[in-house]
């Protein structure tokens, strides 16, 4: 529900339904006032900006508005781009600058050197066992076998 409420003419204060007095000037202004001593002042010409507990006062000499208001420092998020282990950072922002179709051409190339390497390993390998003598099932069996922790006491 909203209430509808009304200025005091005087301090300024907020007037809410069924408090207050109206007090109508020579010209026929209506003036709503919050209390007979907001309207003792008003008869006597007093000017609200020169009492400190109005709300003209207040506004004159600044108080209690921009308290809260304080406007929020926003911290700007910096970017920087790091070094990993093994290169450095004007490589990595030289590759970030090059084109795409240069870049996936020398992945593939790295991919293809990696497949020819593991390939040489094979052949590497399988060259070394053809090489070796083979053993029988005789020769294995003269080898003793080790159970668990304690078969070489």
């Amino acid at each position: 529900m909203v209430v509808k409420y009304d200025k005091c003419a005087f301090s300024e204060f907020n007037i809410f339904p069924g408090h207050g007095m109206k007090m109508v000037r020579r010209d026929g202004t209506p003036l709503m006032v919050i209390t007979r001593k907001c309207k003792s002042l008003m008869n006597q010409r007093k000017k609200p900006a020169k009492l400190v507990w109005t709300q003209r006062w207040r506004i004159m000499n600044k108080k209690g508005l921009n308290e809260g208001v304080a406007k929020k420092r926003t911290r700007r998020v910096v970017k920087v781009q790091r070094a990993i282990v093994g290169t450095s950072a004007e490589d990595i922002k030289k590759l970030r600058t090059q084109k795409p179709e240069i870049r996936s051409a020398q992945r593939e190339a790295a991919m293809a050197e990696v497949k020819n390497r593991s390939k040489e390993k094979k052949a590497a390998k399988a060259k070394a066992k053809a090489s070796q003598p083979k053993q029988g099932k005789a020769q294995k069996q003269k080898q003793p076998k080790q159970k668990g922790k304690g078969a070489n006491r």
